[in-house]
């Protein structure tokens, strides 16, 4: 018989729907201290509906996208938890080819051309997912040319 939704899982149940052995949560409860799953007497551990979620999102992070423990836990700190989930869920990479992707400062986007005379009054900027989204398009290209120059340099 299957757990709804609401129940609490062990760790190996986590494990199983995160993706990862269940070492690995342990190891990550010690490297982020957002992961606290109750604990019982003896030591055993159960994982709340959000702290699954938030497991996910450290997956797709450290594995799809290719971030480093140091960059999540300076994301977690500067941003809190809920930018883990937004970041993870923000675009998805192929899983044959994820994008190795740092917190490192980007070239600043260049000034928007101004519109030109003729658009039509309906015209207007991006909204802030709009923005975000062209911000996450900007990162993915850069990455690209990054790996690229890369290779080409090699």
């Amino acid at each position: 018989m299957a757990k709804g939704p609401d129940a609490f899982r062990t760790i190996s149940e986590a494990a199983e729907e995160v993706g990862v052995a269940p070492h690995v949560l342990r190891f990550w409860e010690t490297r982020f201290s957002v992961i606290r799953p109750m604990k019982r007497a003896g030591g055993r551990r159960f994982y709340r509906p959000q702290d699954v979620a938030l497991l996910r999102s450290l997956r797709v992070l450290l594995h799809d996208r290719g971030m480093s423990i140091k960059d999540v836990q300076q994301l977690a700190k500067a941003e809190g938890v809920r930018a883990l989930g937004a970041l993870a869920d923000a675009r998805p990479v192929p899983a044959a080819e994820p994008v190795a992707e740092r917190l490192s400062p980007e070239p600043p986007l260049p000034a928007p051309a101004p519109m030109p005379a003729e658009a039509p009054a309906s015209a207007s900027t991006p909204g802030p997912e709009g923005l975000r989204r062209l911000a996450a398009a900007r990162d993915d290209l850069l990455a690209v040319k990054r790996r690229l120059d890369a290779l080409l340099s090699s």
